[in-house]
């Protein structure tokens, strides 16, 4: 994944990301959607052929890096908890 800052300000910050799943992406847009700090976090395809994709945070508190750093860590401990719940169950089998 190579990720790197369009525009940012203490409000809003737009990412480009490549070399992506969009399924990551959402589910760091659904971590950002949880904090009430965060007003607005989308993620788009810019265009097919190019796998690039944009990624818009609006924060009406605190810095929207800073939210996207803390719902990124949060959906790594989300999956790292289904990856241990998993290998749980396959052991039991």
């Amino acid at each position: 994944m190579n990720a790197q800052v369009i525009k940012s300000s203490s409000k809003e910050t737009e990412l480009a990301i490549r070399n992506s799943d969009i399924g990551t992406l959402y589910i760091v847009q659904h971590e950002l959607l949880k904090d009430a700090q965060v007003d607005f976090a989308g993620v788009i395809l810019r265009h097919p052929l190019t796998s690039e994709y944009r990624m818009r945070v609006n924060s009406s508190k605190g810095s929207p890096i800073k939210e996207i750093e803390k719902a990124t860590k949060s959906a790594i401990e989300s999956a790292q908890e289904l990856k241990q719940l998993i290998h749980s169950k396959i052991k039991g089998v």
